[in-house]
C-alpha cells in the first residue's frame, strides 16, 4: 500500500467505534478513547497482514487493543471493557458470518464449510488474543501483590 493508505480505513475504523460507543451510552471523553482503541487495533491489523496471515494479524491486533483497554482502563479510572468492547469492533469478523450463512441457506456446502472455519478461526484468534493478554495482566499483578508488603 502506499504512503497514507491507511489513514482512510484507520479513520473509518475510529468512526465506526465512535458510533458504537455512543450507540451504548458512552459519553465524554471515555468514548474518543475507545475509539481511539479500535482505530489502533485496526492499524495494527492493517500492518501486520503486510507480512502475515490475517490469523496473526487478528491475533494481534486483539492483543493490542486489549493492552491498551488495560492500560486505559487504569488511567482512566473505568472498567476494561469500556474500552475492549468498542475498541474490538473493527475485527469482529461480521462479514465472514453473513457469508457464512448466506452459503449455508443457498445450500453450498464446500463454501458455507469454508467460510465458517474461516469465520471461526478469525474469532477463535481475536478471543486467543485478548485471552493472552488478560491473562498476563492478571499475572503480573498478582506478583506485584506478593511483593508488597
Amino acid at each position: 500500500m502506499e504512503n497514507g493508505a491507511y489513514f482512510l480505513p484507520v479513520a473509518y475504523a475510529f468512526a465506526a467505534c465512535l458510533g458504537f460507543g455512543l450507540l451504548y451510552n458512552l459519553r465524554g471523553r471515555p468514548v474518543v478513547w475507545a475509539a481511539a482503541g479500535g482505530a489502533l487495533g485496526w492499524l495494527v491489523y492493517l500492518c501486520v497482514l503486510l507480512w502475515a496471515k490475517d490469523y496473526v494479524a487478528g491475533f494481534a491486533s486483539a492483543a493490542a487493543v486489549a493492552f491498551y483497554a488495560e492500560v486505559m482502563a487504569r488511567v482512566q479510572k473505568r472498567p476494561v471493557t469500556v474500552y475492549l468492547l468498542v475498541g474490538i469492533l473493527p475485527m469482529v469478523p461480521g462479514a465472514g458470518m453473513y457469508y457464512t450463512m448466506e452459503y449455508c441457506i443457498q445450500g453450498d456446502t464446500a463454501r458455507f464449510v469454508a467460510e465458517g472455519l474461516h469465520t471461526f478461526g478469525m474469532a477463535g484468534a481475536l478471543a486467543i488474543g485478548i485471552l493472552t493478554v488478560d491473562s498476563t495482566w492478571r499475572m503480573i499483578r498478582m506478583v506485584q501483590r506478593r511483593k508488597a508488603p
